[in-house]
């Protein structure tokens, strides 16, 4: 867009009208613009656009002058290209010195877009073609004194001398490179704010060590409820110093490292959460807390499956399902089947999306549950249409 010119909507000496078209509207690049719904006029030497009914009144609108366009191309629109063409793309070189004020100082993309809301008129595309191919302004150069703004600059001649002009496979091409070294520049700005924003990640850490120590060494000062909102705050920070795999030489040592940063943060979750916890839930515990130092699902699996080699209070469990989950070693199945039970008493059956609402844990905990109580006799399943129930084992009671 930076191309684009203010110039009053007037035909200079040696200027031709050629084409119009309505319902036009601009992209700078890939980027939409503020200027939809204009109609467009090419003429010999230039194409402008303007809000409907600026142009005929010869009021300011935007003028490209065609020496700056070394290619055009038709660009298809709708789901899958179908639909037939709806937006031209003209690739342009860059701005020359003296250039009028326009919409843009400076613009990183080197083609715009006409997007024309009715589909592209195939005798505007050949005449724009033509008049781009026919180079009447180097035959015949446009004096533009006459009808510049008093608030523009004046120049004499628009003609492009000892401008370079780029056309064909090569300008296309050079136009490429330079749209992706911009991205490029783009993207090690974006690099330098994401180092800058783990600076300050590590900070907050830091700081949030040091509420931790303060909370502790002045307990009896501050409220519980008050303790509970910071330990919620701390956690969502994260951990201090997270164990990565660059800081070992092995994979072993690195698993090691891992399991017992995992034991040490997960006891207070997994006492608070019933001592049991799905392997995901874990997973996202863990990295929440590690910020921006995430691990995968099997670095997770292959550390809980060291946690009894470190002698964790905790480890890792898989039921006959297959599901794994991570428990205290202080979890008993048979105090879990006792307390299931006594809930399937109470509401009489008890299915796993139920039970997972009154425990608040995850139906495949409640699940689990259920069938841990089944195997050790205290409940019944009835599997049918309904889906999966379970029941007090009345033989216990009635027998």
């Amino acid at each position: 867009m930076d191309r684009f010119e203010y110039m009053e909507a007037r035909l200079c000496e040696g200027e031709n009208y050629i084409k119009r078209d309505k319902n036009v509207k601009l992209y700078d690049g890939d980027d939409k613009t503020q200027y939809v719904d204009g109609e467009v006029v090419l003429t010999s030497h230039r194409l402008l656009w303007g809000k409907p009914g600026d142009i005929p009144k010869g009021l300011i609108c935007l003028s490209l002058y065609l020496y700056y366009v070394f290619c055009l191309e038709e660009e298809n629109g709708g789901v899958f290209g179908l639909g037939g063409p709806k937006r031209i793309i003209l690739h342009l070189g860059p701005a020359l010195p003296g250039k009028r004020p326009g919409p843009a100082v400076i613009s990183t993309y080197h083609f715009i877009k006409l997007s024309f809301k009715d589909g592209i008129d195939a005798a505007f595309y050949k005449a724009l073609s033509d008049a781009v191919a026919n180079k009447l302004w180097e035959r015949q150069p446009l004096e533009t004194n006459a009808f510049s703004s008093p608030t523009m600059s004046p120049r004499t001649s628009v003609s492009p001398i000892g401008a370079k002009i780029r056309s064909g496979i090569v300008g296309i091409e050079r136009s490429i490179e330079e749209q992706q070294k911009a991205t490029d520049e783009s993207i090690s700005v974006a690099f330098k704010d994401l180092k800058k924003l783990m600076e300050k990640a590590k900070d907050m850490v830091s700081i949030s060590k040091t509420i931790s120590t303060k909370i502790r060494e002045k307990q009896g000062d501050i409220s519980e409820d008050d303790t509970v909102r910071f330990k919620s705050y701390l956690m969502s920070l994260g951990i201090d110093d997270p164990v990565t795999r660059d800081a070992f030489r092995s994979d072993s040592d690195y698993y090691v490292g891992l399991a017992q940063q995992i034991s040490d943060m997960m006891v207070a979750v997994l006492m608070d959460t019933g001592g049991i916890m799905s392997l995901a839930d874990v997973w996202c515990r863990v990295n929440r807390a590690r910020g921006l130092e995430l691990i995968s699902p099997e670095d997770l699996l292959n550390a809980c499956k060291l946690l009894p080699t470190i002698d964790a209070p905790m480890c890792l469990r898989k039921f006959p399902s297959g599901a794994c989950v991570l428990q205290l070693n202080s979890h008993r199945d048979e105090e879990v089947a006792k307390t299931t039970s006594q809930l399937i008493e109470e509401n009489g059956s008890l299915t796993p999306i139920k039970l997972s609402q009154i425990e608040n844990v995850s139906v495949l905990l409640a699940r689990e549950r259920l069938f841990t109580t089944e195997r050790l006799g205290l409940a019944c399943r009835d599997e049918s249409i309904e889906g999966l129930a379970f029941y007090p084992n009345l033989f216990l009671s009635k027998v």
